[in-house]
């Protein structure tokens, strides 16, 4: 009994003493980009727009190279040659012949 108490101590210390690891979570830069096109247009862009975001601060991209592309499939193979990763797009439409204005999402490892 004696020594299983002993050991029981000694355990409850090991326990206590040991590091805990935690999984970190991974961090990420957050792009949008608004992509103005023509209804019924097949993905020809009447109109980039990207707003100044931090998540632009430091990378290799610039807004100018961005807003002179002329077609969507363009600006995500743009994107993901610098490593920004599509997440997700949303798209407002108002009447049969306006504009489709599109927010595309993009993501970056930091």
């Amino acid at each position: 009994m004696r020594i299983f108490k002993t050991l029981s101590i000694i355990a409850f210390f090991v326990l206590f003493t040991m590091e805990g690891y935690s999984q970190e979570i991974t961090k990420y830069n957050f792009l949008e980009i608004i992509v103005v096109q023509k209804a019924n247009n097949r993905g020809k862009v009447k109109r980039i727009k990207v707003e100044e975001q931090t998540s632009l601060i430091g990378q290799n991209i610039s807004i100018d190279e961005i807003e002179d592309i002329e077609e969507t499939s363009t600006l995500l193979n743009y994107m993901n040659a610098h490593d920004w990763e599509f997440l997700d797009r949303q798209s407002v439409v108002s009447e049969d012949n306006d504009p489709v204005w599109m927010s595309y999402i993009f993501r970056k490892r930091k």
